[in-house]
């Protein structure tokens, strides 16, 4: 009977850490598709410090494959002292992923008055003839996003861009995506998006920001769960030992 609780218990520890490596794989993912959109999204949010919150979750996520290392190997050692540690790892993630969360959300908050402050900056540094980063920043979130201008494509008019141009009409990444024959003229506005950029890159910019609160607020409640779960077969591991 004691053996097939030692079996039994075993089991459930090692099931709980398959469990941790996944959930490290899907955190280092999630953290990484963070720093990926954001590099597209650079120029209009200048503060790199939004990125903490990513990079604590890919610091989760490889300290998980360390803890699902850990528990195997104290699992099949049946080292108590190894078990021990196991619990007061997985208590300091949990902890860090509800930093993660609170982060994640003041920085969420930020992203409009953020993006506000440099997408006009970002628009008159515009040089079509010449384009540099900025430029291919913005016909890059225009053709994604579907947008043209700030708030729609007549911002283009008060541009440097525009007053050096003198042809009266916008970059070609304002024209509709289905349309072969536009040109960018002003003269046939029904040919350019006519939603401006601004709130699609606040809105895109806060979804990001979403994907790493939800995953965070996920894995600590699994962690939760799992915590309780292990402390329970821990305890059963012991007294089988014993």
């Amino acid at each position: 009977m004691g053996q097939c609780g030692i079996t039994s218990s075993k089991t459930v520890l090692v099931f709980l850490n398959l469990i941790f490596w996944a959930a490290a794989g899907i955190l280092c993912y999630v953290g990484a598709y963070v720093f990926i959109t954001y590099d597209d999204y650079d120029h209009f949010f200048e503060d790199v410090y939004t990125l903490i919150p990513a990079v604590i979750i890919i610091a989760v996520g490889t300290l998980l494959f360390i803890i699902g290392l850990i528990g195997c190997c104290a699992t099949i050692r049946e080292s108590r002292c190894g078990l021990a540690t196991f619990v007061i790892i997985l208590l300091l993630v949990f902890i860090t992923e509800v930093v993660v969360v609170v982060l994640g959300y003041i920085y969420r908050a930020k992203v409009e008055d953020e993006v506000d402050h440099s997408i006009r900056k970002v628009y008159n540094g515009y040089n079509g003839t010449n384009p540099d980063a900025a430029s291919r920043a913005i016909d890059y979130v225009q053709r994604q996003l579907r947008c043209c201008g700030i708030h729609n494509y007549s911002d283009w008019e008060n541009t440097v861009w525009f007053k050096q141009t003198k042809n009266n009409s916008v970059p070609l990444s304002c024209c509709k995506a289905a349309l072969s024959n536009c040109t960018g003229s002003l003269t046939r506005p029904m040919d350019l998006y006519s939603e401006g950029c601004e709130a699609l890159v606040v809105k895109k910019l806060q979804e990001i920001m979403m994907y790493v609160i939800w995953a965070a607020l996920a894995f600590a409640a699994i962690q939760a769960v799992e915590t309780a779960i292990l402390d329970t077969s821990q305890l059963g591991l012991h007294d089988d030992w014993n």
